[in-house]
């Protein structure tokens, strides 16, 4: 396996358009790193810029410390796996996973060998001789994971591989990519639109929007240290609610004023507001589902509770677990992630119990950046 490098690689198409801009970054050997952002952010077109089939219009790009700016896709070392998994129909899995070594003139018995070792990893040994047609998605992605497999490339490259496969099965080829990931010691580059993929496979996570990473960390970090607005409503599901306000001064305590109540501003996000208290300017706090809940008895709420009244319009049954959709006089959609035992009616004016421990702030637009965040890993 190899490290890869990208160097102020962009993308400019005919017209002007920028479809990368700027993309530096350094994966290391063994990495995982994940692409992520909506439909036409600029992910796709960085792995293939990475695989060589769309030639970069700027900076460079390095794998295993060799230039290939100027490298064919079939001399980079490569293996690439497809969302429509690419596959010969006329041909067996079995010919499939070991069409690329059959091009390179590798022996017939180390073909045979790296196939059927494949092929046992991943749990297909029995549908070698099975042609596309007579698989199931997931059979069939499997076989296209065993064709890169084989190849023992420098690095793995995927793009959205599994976004053809039911809800239940992308479940479980998540798992078997990760282990794979684990077992080979591979370097691979993922890209998916799913923030829940990006989150539970990558080392790292990159978030993309317009071209533009806007934030490259961990995934719990991204989770609870967003670098500005857009990061922390792309992922996280349901995602985070913003409520728009001003920050209040009152006896040297700041409050955040939402509209329809005051809430009081923890003491590790004061430094960061206080000055935007002066100035009566607009913040936007972001809170996420699980951070509002329902009175609990017993223990008791959080010392840094506090509670608001708001109206329930919409219940989201999830099992054990279910999302409730509210409002205040200000704000039409604020949703919070409670308990299913909870008891709640459409309709009904509850209290809504707010942590203010775990809000975040941000300055006003869809991409502001974040003002204070509790510190990562959280208390």
């Amino acid at each position: 396996m190899a490290s890869v490098e990208l160097s102020h690689v962009q993308k400019i198409y005919e017209g002007g358009f920028k479809a990368v801009d700027d993309f530096t970054m350094h994966i290391a050997d063994r990495e995982f790193i994940v692409l992520v952002g909506p439909s036409g952010c600029g992910k796709s077109t960085t792995l293939r810029m990475i695989a060589g089939l769309e030639e970069i219009s700027a900076g460079t790009i390095s794998i295993g410390g060799r230039l290939m700016n100027k490298v064919a896709p079939k001399d980079r070392d490569i293996a690439m796996v497809f969302q429509s998994y690419a596959l010969y129909p006329h041909m067996t899995a079995f010919e499939n996973m070991a069409f690329a070594l059959s091009l390179r003139r590798v022996p017939k018995a180390t073909i045979n060998d790296k196939v059927r070792r494949a092929a046992e990893k991943l749990g297909i040994a029995q549908l070698l001789d099975k042609r596309p047609r007579q698989l199931s998605g997931g059979q069939r992605q499997r076989v296209a994971l065993g064709r890169a497999i084989v190849r023992d490339p420098q690095c793995f490259l995927f793009d959205e591989p599994l976004s053809n496969l039911d809800a239940k099965l992308r479940v479980e080829m998540r798992a078997e990519i990760k282990r794979l990931h684990i077992e080979l010691g591979s370097t691979t580059v993922y890209v998916t639109h799913d923030q829940e993929e990006a989150i539970t496979l990558g080392d790292r996570v990159v978030v993309m929007k317009d071209g533009v990473v806007h934030q490259c960390a961990g995934p719990l970090e991204i989770y609870h240290r967003p670098a500005n607005r857009f990061v922390a409503g792309f992922l996280g599901t349901p995602p985070m609610n913003f409520l728009s306000g001003r920050l209040v001064d009152e006896g040297g305590q700041l409050f955040f004023d939402e509209g329809t109540a005051k809430l009081p501003v923890p003491a590790w996000a004061a430094p960061g507001l206080r000055a935007r208290a002066a100035g009566d300017a607009d913040v936007v706090m972001g809170v996420r589902p699980e951070a509002l809940g329902l009175p609990r008895t017993g223990d008791g709420a959080a010392a840094s509770a506090v509670t608001l009244s708001m109206k329930l319009w919409l219940l989201q049954p999830l099992g054990a677990t279910m999302d409730v959709y509210l409002s205040t006089a200000r704000h039409e959609r604020i949703v919070a992630h409670v308990d299913a035992r909870a008891g709640l009616g459409v309709g009904t004016t509850v209290p809504v119990v707010l942590d203010m421990d775990r809000v975040h702030f941000f300055e006003p637009g869809e991409a502001g950046r974040a003002i204070a965040s509790r510190d990562f890993p959280p208390a």
